[in-house]
């Protein structure tokens, strides 16, 4: 799963630290439960669609030929950058602007309007469907976190196993729409040999107007909690702000369109104009504020590197679980959505251990930047189990890897995961210049984007001009492994140097 399942802990908008009295369910305010369930169906609507996008893209509109690999991988990548993008100016808008609550439900439309277009089989229609889903999701995704720190007042213990609770119906979203969406293209609506991926978009635009229904009556139990700034509780700035993100999709559908290639250059000079405020501002704030942006902008560019690899899971390891891993078990196979569910299955089981590791571990508990490293090796070891299954497990007669192996490589990555992800913003907050924290959060999510659009670039390589082969295969993820391991390495050994410039931050 990608970033955006890590919410932020911290540096939330100013807030009130008496939140109204909220009845509790569980030991927590009662509309904990409510966002709980707005962010599964809204999750499950995202990553419903997760396995299909690239699967249908060369199924529709390349007549199934591998020659659409490519460009569909390139797609995936630069579609995944913008929602990130999206989001920098999503949280302006709900903090500034409109609130909350009204960014919520305008981004909730929004998104399931896209999730409906994008089943309709025309290309043109089908990019301005996905730039219509960046656009809601842009207004949707960064803001409902942040209400879930509302909830409770400042220095509230309960506040880190809320968002825990949190996080874990992001994950059960996300692990139940594949199984689903996966039985009904090829079981009940398609066959493997033709899977209906339209019903799986029909069915994600589905969860997402039930994600809307829930949060329109259950807003109610937040009694005021993420209504509009003060001066904007008439309906114009609402109205202003959906004309803005009507104008908006076609904006996003021209970026899609110039192509990943184009689209890495835009992403990498925002981010460079990004580097350069946070750093003239650390620079005016003294040494010890300097050293901590350069720390700071060193450990996102390594999390452009863990992003670009480990986001194969919605382009190449798709086309490669379709195409050269054995799913046949005695008859019955094993739908290719259904390995987008391991991964969050993997981080329900795993991050109570993990917890409980780096807690045992107690001074020994490695450093921020020693368990990035540890992330980047991970998702390196993942590269390594498939090429020793492509270069030695290959069944000559089909051609095909045996299943445990892909399986385990969204395993070994969601340790990876779980070593880098959930620290990410909360390091950012407590690095980035007080009055900068935002430009921050924004440089978090650049390097997270331009990570996603390199995915798309990488995984279009790996497919070759003709499709992905085995041959293909093992050529890229054996660059994969070593692009990762080869600085996870690296900033294993030069963390105390970074440590040093974190100046204590842990």
């Amino acid at each position: 799963m990608s970033a955006d399942v890590v919410e932020p802990k911290v540096a939330a908008p100013p807030r009130s630290p008496s939140p109204p009295e909220y009845a509790q369910v569980m030991g927590h305010p009662r509309p904990l439960w409510m966002l709980f369930m707005t962010e599964f169906w809204e999750r499950f609507a995202f990553y419903g669609i997760r396995w299909a996008l690239v699967l249908y893209i060369v199924a529709q509109f390349y007549q199934g030929s591998g020659t659409g690999e490519a460009p569909a991988n390139q797609l995936y990548g630069a579609y995944l950058a913008l929602v990130y993008a999206a989001a920098i100016f999503g949280g302006y808008v709900a903090d500034r602007v409109i609130g909350y609550q009204r960014s919520i439900l305008l981004g909730a439309v929004v998104m399931a309007a896209g999730l409906f277009m994008i089943a309709f089989p025309s290309e043109n229609v089908f990019q301005l469907g996905l730039a219509t889903i960046i656009a809601g999701n842009g207004l949707f995704k960064p803001n409902i976190s942040t209400m879930v720190g509302q909830l409770y007042p400042v220095g509230d213990g309960r506040r880190d196993s809320g968002f825990t609770l949190f996080y874990m119906g992001i994950n059960l979203g996300a692990m139940i729409s594949p199984v689903l969406t996966g039985a009904l293209a090829d079981k009940i609506f398609g066959s493997e040999a033709m899977p209906a991926y339209k019903v799986v978009f029909i069915a994600s635009g589905v969860g997402m107007l039930l994600s809307l229904v829930w949060f329109w009556f259950g807003r109610r139990q937040l009694k005021g909690v993420g209504l509009p700034p003060p001066g904007g509780e008439g309906r114009g700035r609402l109205l202003a702000t959906a004309a803005c993100t009507v104008l908006a999709v076609p904006v996003i559908y021209f970026l899609l369109r110039l192509g990943a290639n184009a689209l890495q250059l835009i992403l990498t000079l925002m981010f460079i104009g990004l580097a350069i405020l946070l750093l003239v501002e650390g620079i005016r704030n003294g040494p010890r504020q300097r050293d901590m942006v350069i720390a700071m902008l060193i450990i996102f560019a390594f999390n452009v590197l863990f992003w670009c690899f480990f986001e194969q899971a919605g382009s190449s390891f798709n086309f490669l679980a379709q195409n050269i891993v054995n799913r046949d078990f005695g008859g019955w196979i094993f739908p290719v959505g259904w390995f987008q569910s391991v991964n969050s299955v993997a981080i329900i089981t795993l991050a109570p251990v993990l917890a409980w590791l780096w807690v045992k571990m107690g001074p020994r508990n490695p450093s921020i930047p020693r368990k990035f490293g540890l992330g980047l090796i991970f998702n390196g070891l993942a590269f390594l189990l498939l090429m020793f299954a492509l270069s030695s497990l290959v069944d000559p007669q089909t051609l095909k890897i045996p299943f445990w192996t892909l399986f385990m490589v969204y395993v070994i990555q969601s340790v990876g995961e779980l070593c880098l992800s959930p620290i990410g913003l909360s390091m950012v907050t407590k690095l980035a210049p007080v009055r900068l924290v935002g430009f921050g959060m924004g440089g978090w999510f650049l390097s997270t984007g331009i990570g996603n659009n390199l995915s798309g670039i990488f995984a279009s390589h790996v497919s070759g001009e003709s499709g992905m082969s085995v041959e293909s295969a093992l050529s890229g993820y054996t660059f994969g492994f070593w692009a990762l391991v080869i600085p996870g390495a690296l900033l294993f050994l030069i963390a105390p140097l970074i440590q040093k410039l974190m100046h204590g931050v842990k």
